[in-house]
């Protein structure tokens, strides 16, 4: 697979930030995935007995002149699903970088074999990116045990985005599918900031139960950024509004959660959203493009 190129930034009119990257339904339905995420879509009111395919959401992207960050979650561990293998992903992804651009998942639970295939994706692949999810990973992100693989990603110059706040997986379900929400305290990410001030970090999502946390680490702290995926912004708290429409106007990035929350919807209720006018390009695509390099 040739190193990825990034979509021509100039002729879209937004880049969003997280959406989630799946296999076709039956790839591996033998360790219970499908049968989740037809849970999950139950749970979610969604019209797709499983999340759109990487080509269907290129296709859904493309239709839209948005361009727009997709990875995968490696979280087998603590699951018992079969990630999506990184490589896959990316030859799949390869044949849509006119709008997608490829970040990949590493379970820092992997040591030293997590180490070398990131590093491995980003010297030979050209991957720019990689999510994290606490609470599907289980771990706390300040855990020394992470430590070698953040090092790897910040000696790349590539970005770390860590899921914060509560999270829909397992939401409704018994015992939340196991997944213990604690470790998503945005507060965690602190100590991984300070330690790595040249890392690039994105926290996910609007930080319930957390907010204030999220926007206390991103204010103090420069590579820090927030995005707000995850929840329609007409659910925005007004402190989050007013940090947008302030000191943090430079450091906020639109993001969907693709396809949990559509594009269309967010950014429609993006529109009533009391934010000032010469913000919203910054939000859309401008502060993307500033973590992003481009």
């Amino acid at each position: 697979m040739p190193t990825l190129k990034l979509p021509d930034i100039e002729k879209v009119t937004a880049i969003d930030i997280h959406t989630h990257a799946e296999e076709p339904c039956g790839m591996h339905g033998d360790d219970g995935y499908d049968d989740f995420q037809a849970q999950m879509a139950d749970y979610f009111k969604s019209p797709h007995k499983h999340p759109p395919t990487v080509p269907e959401t290129a296709a859904y992207y493309r239709a839209k002149n948005i361009a727009a960050v997709i990875f995968p979650v490696d979280a087998e561990r603590e699951t018992g699903f079969r990630r999506y293998n990184n490589y896959e992903m990316l030859e799949v992804a390869s044949d849509h970088l006119d709008v997608l651009i490829p970040f990949v998942s590493i379970d820092p639970h992997k040591g030293k074999l997590g180490v070398r295939e990131a590093r491995k994706l980003i010297e030979e692949y050209g991957v720019r990116g990689f999510k994290f999810h606490p609470t599907m990973q289980g771990f706390y992100a300040n855990d020394r045990m992470a430590y070698p693989l953040y090092e790897a990603i910040n000696d790349g110059g590539a970005i770390a985005l860590f899921h914060t706040g509560q999270t829909g997986v397992g939401s409704g379900m018994p015992g939340g599918m196991g997944m213990r929400l604690k470790y998503s305290n945005p507060m965690y990410m602190d100590d991984v900031a300070a330690d790595f001030p040249d890392l690039k970090i994105i926290l996910a999502h609007p930080s319930f139960p957390w907010q204030e946390e999220a926007l206390s680490v991103a204010t103090h702290k420069p590579n820090v950024y927030i995005d707000l995926s995850g929840w329609s912004p007409k659910y925005f708290p007004p402190v989050l509004v007013r940090y947008i429409n302030s000191i943090l106007q430079d450091k906020m990035l639109f993001g969907s959660d693709w396809p949990v929350i559509t594009p269309d919807r967010w950014l429609a209720d993006f529109a009533k959203l009391d934010i000032r006018e010469e913000i919203r390009p910054k939000v859309l695509k401008a502060n993307a493009r500033k973590i992003l390099g481009i």
